[in-house]
This record gives structure tokens, sequence and C-alpha cells, in this order.
């Protein structure tokens, strides 16, 4: 007894000097101590330290994708139903390029927020992996919901250009182009129509609207 209580004295020494240790490297702006610092935690405080949370975020705006998906799969073994953490997975297998385990986990965000963003971004990859149904059939659910205007949808339109598109936008269209897919010019074209209705310059929704044209 006595040395597991010299243990666990040590160890909590151990975790509030590495917790002043990342505060300082927080002040001093240092990214790489930060994250070791934060890896030590991990190590100190075992399976259930909030610091993985913590690590998954910061490995993901460093793109470093695999390292911020093995980082939000740990967190989610404990706690299934982060939703921090299924986004921080989902677009970083997305990102790795792993779009049909991406299409299950923004599977599940779309299913526990009905968010329209999360289900739009699920049924562009199943329209990249050419699954134009379930795509189409996503994208049924996902007109329907409120769109707050808080997200766009980057498109290139040539080598050199972006376009950012609106969001409610960038749903009509990928439902036209899923509709193109399936034999259905009448709703690709009424898609294609009313993304141009939300979003007039919308170059590649133009594009698409005029390559339906009789020649």
């Amino acid at each position: 007894m006595i040395t597991a209580s010299v243990f666990g004295q040590v160890n909590n020494e151990a975790v509030a000097f590495e917790k002043k240790v990342l505060e300082k490297a927080k002040q001093y702006n240092d990214i790489s101590v930060v994250k070791s610092s934060m890896m030590r935690l991990v190590l100190l405080e075992g399976e259930n330290s909030t610091y993985k949370d913590s690590l998954a975020f910061i490995y993901f705006q460093e793109r470093a994708y695999p390292s911020s998906f093995i980082a939000s799969q740990e967190v989610l073994k404990r706690d299934p139903n982060n939703v921090k953490m299924l986004e921080v997975q989902a677009f970083s297998l997305e990102s790795i390029g792993a779009y049909d385990k991406a299409v299950e986990s923004f599977k599940k965000l779309f299913a526990r927020t009905n968010n329209n963003y999360y289900g739009f971004s699920q049924a562009n990859l199943q329209y990249v992996l050419k699954d134009y149904s379930g795509a189409y059939a996503t994208l049924l659910q996902v007109e329907k919901l409120n769109d707050t205007g808080n997200y766009t949808v980057s498109y290139a339109i040539n080598q050199t250009h972006k376009q950012e598109i609106e969001l409610i936008a960038a749903i009509q269209y990928l439902k036209g182009l899923c509709a193109v897919q399936l034999k259905n010019n009448p709703v690709a074209k009424a898609s294609f129509e009313k993304a141009l209705t939300t979003q007039p310059d919308f170059v590649l929704a133009k594009e698409s609207l005029e390559n339906l044209q009789p020649k």
C-alpha cells in the first residue's frame, strides 16, 4: 500500500509539472513542445486522458491526418458519441483517401446531428465512389433540412481559380450531377436551376445546365 501511495504521489507530481510545461509552451506558442507535453500527459493519465482530444485537433490543424485519425479513433473507443472527434475522424479519413471508411463516419455524424453539411459530405463521397443512388437518396434527406448559412464549398473552376459556393447551392448541384448519372435529366435540370437561383454566378452549375441542352 505504501508503494502504491508513493507511486500515486509521484505520478500526480509528474502530471502537475507537465501541465506547467504545457501552459508555458502555450504562452510561447511553441507547438512542438505543446504536442510533446500533451503526449506525456496522455501516458501519465492513461487511456481516459482528455489530452488525446486536444492532440487530435492539433494534428488535424497541422494536416497530419494519419495522426489525427489515430488520436480521434482512440477517443471514440471510450466516447463513441463525441461529435467533434467523429468530425475529425471523418475528415481525416477523407483527406487520406479512405473514402469508404469516411462515408461510414459521415453517416454516423449525419445521424447524430442532422447537420446538412455532414449529409452533403457523405453524399459527395458516395458520388466519388460512384454510388449514385446512395448519394441521391442522401441528398433527398439533406435538402429538406434548414441551412445555417455557416458553410461554403470550394470548387475548382479551372487550374488556377476556385469558387466558394453556398452549401444549399452545392447540395442542388450535387443532386443534379447524381441525376445525370441516373439518366434523370428533368431532375438534373431542375437541380442545376435551383443551384443557380441561390447563386447565379455558380460557374460549374451553369456549365452543367448548358451540357444538358440538346446539341
